[in-house]
């Protein structure tokens, strides 16, 4: 065994041993699995605009799967995302974190030499506490070397992608990247080392595959599925089942792909019987990457999208299902954030949260819909490393000083190439009232300076604790990333686990439709 293999083992399972303490430490006093304690799915889909699906009023394509979810249960009209990109975005999820208070900034790329720390709790190690099986098939993005990856942050099981699926030599028509490549990973093993176009017409179908296989090996006892989609993540790509389905192009096409994967999810749930002992989330990382335009979604009616800390870059598109515990049919517009479901999901299935301190809030009594008052006083945005740009409080959002990326009025770009965006300024704090302008368009801020000052002065406090780029302030209640080292191993390395598998490499083939519905 090579040196540098026998260390990377060494670190993953000092990684695991920590974790496994982590876990016992803050277990219950009884961890035996309880009949009331929810199964947990969330499906968390890429770059998703606000207005990109039924509910939401999505035109050109149909999505009566998620349809179906919003009439069974509660649609979100103002659940946010902490950041809009994808990494901080993913560990704000995952841990209950402003994603810099523990150090996970914008996307990490390949090789990153930071990620996910052993010393945070994700929500699978939460529900590790209470016996559930835990399982992530989709994008991971939280670290690429072996010690960041899922099987080390409590996950039992493990197949997708490592990070984005445009970290690739060909992003799109025209740009060549040969220095990249994007491996497919199934447990700690690498089994197609360099995804092509064939492998991620598949992605989906595959992740949906997985996902109702899970739901029917784990029936029988309690279970965390996380399902965090590659699409709509540009390059687009969609299996032949619903390719040209749709008025919308590619872009369309996608989405009623995914659509499809939410109803086989649904299904096998009610299929084993499992609808009222689940609760499924349906969100987004953040809002739709406007400078691709035809190959992009839509935020209407909010302002801007992915990369901005607008309302189209951060609110997304969200929906929960729990029959007989989430009212059917209501709608709730209480200022929400990923970071609530570690803390809310640790409440219902009767688990403690960490013991390091997060953002996020219990919102079951909201969810329930035994209240329609969010628990959060202020919510914060952070974009780039540290800049604190924005704050959300009830109907109020305020927008700090700062530059942001615009399209400026122009359109995007078309068949899967950008346009280039401008350079906007943010001269001085803008304030704007949601409830009557939610495309911001009206500051609103000369109108109540109270608010405004309110605002400012929330935005000072948060600075003290976790700092400002744009102000120069370093905060003091920041954590530090888990670090790679030398002696880690990469999905790229030879001595990273390799298996290939040709069901997953070139030359696969399109998988019949039924073989979705596996276990069924």
């Amino acid at each position: 065994m090579n040196n540098k293999v026998a260390a990377s083992i060494t670190a993953i399972l000092f990684s695991a041993i920590l974790g496994a303490f982590n876990v016992a430490a803050f277990a219950s006093a009884s961890a035996e699995p309880k009949a009331d304690r929810p199964n947990i799915v969330i499906i968390y889909i890429d770059d998703m605009g606000y207005a990109d699906i039924g509910p939401f009023g999505a035109k050109g394509y149909a999505t009566p799967h998620l349809d179906r979810m919003a009439k069974e249960g509660m649609k979100f009209t103002s659940f946010y995302s902490a950041q809009a990109v994808c990494s901080a975005s993913r560990a704000a999820l995952m841990t209950g974190c402003y994603p810099n208070r523990i150090g996970i900034y914008g996307a990490l790329g390949p090789h990153s030499k930071v990620g996910i720390s052993s010393n945070e709790m994700t929500i699978a190690q939460v529900c590790k506490q209470q016996g559930y099986a835990t399982a992530i098939f989709g994008k991971w993005h939280l670290g690429d070397a072996m010690q960041f990856l899922p099987l080390q942050h409590g996950f039992d099981e493990y197949f997708g992608l490592p990070y984005s699926n445009d970290m690739t030599p060909h992003r799109y028509p025209g740009e060549t990247r040969d220095y990249m490549k994007l491996p497919l990973i199934k447990q700690n093993t690498v089994v197609n080392p360099d995804v092509g176009d064939p492998a991620q017409d598949q992605l989906t179908t595959w992740y949906t595959q997985y996902a109702v296989s899970f739901i029917h090996r784990h029936k029988d006892q309690p279970f965390f599925l996380y399902v965090p989609h590659a699409m709509v993540h540009v390059p687009l790509h969609v299996s032949d089942k619903f390719r040209g389905k749709t008025k919308r192009g590619l872009f369309g096409d996608a989405v009623e792909e995914l659509d499809w994967s939410v109803g086989e999810i649904m299904a096998a749930l009610k299929h084993d019987r499992l609808d009222e002992r689940t609760l499924v989330m349906f969100c987004s990382d953040n809002g739709p990457w406007l400078c691709f335009g035809d190959h992009a979604g839509s935020a209407y009616p909010l302002r801007e999208g992915k990369g901005t800390s607008w309302d189209g870059g951060v609110r997304e598109p969200t929906l929960m299902r729990w029959p007989g515990h989430i009212p059917a049919g209501r709608v709730c517009d209480a200022p929400l954030m990923t970071i609530d479901m570690l803390p809310t999901i640790s409440r219902l299935i009767g688990a403690r949260p960490p013991t390091n301190k997060i953002d996020g809030l219990d919102i079951s009594e909201v969810i329930t819909g035994k209240t329609d008052k969010s628990p959060h006083e202020v919510l914060y945005f952070y974009y780039h490393k540290d800049d604190l740009e924005a704050l959300r409080s009830g109907k109020w959002k305020l927008e700090l000083a700062r530059s942001y990326q615009s399209l400026n009025g122009r359109p995007g770009g078309k068949n899967g190439r950008p346009a280039k965006y401008d350079s906007l300024q943010i001269a001085q704090p803008e304030l704007f009232d949601l409830d009557a302008d939610p495309g911001q368009h009206h500051n609103v801020a000369a109108e109540h300076p109270e608010v405004l000052q309110k605002l400012l002065a929330a935005a000072d406090r948060m600075r003290v604790e976790l700092g400002d780029g744009l102000t120069k302030q370093a905060g003091v209640e920041r954590r530090e990333p888990g670090q790679a080292t030398e002696k880690d191993v990469f999905p790229s390395d030879a001595a990273f686990p390799k298996a290939l598998d040709p069901k997953y490499g070139p030359g696969l083939k399109e998988p019949a439709l039924k073989e979705a519905r596996a276990g069924s």
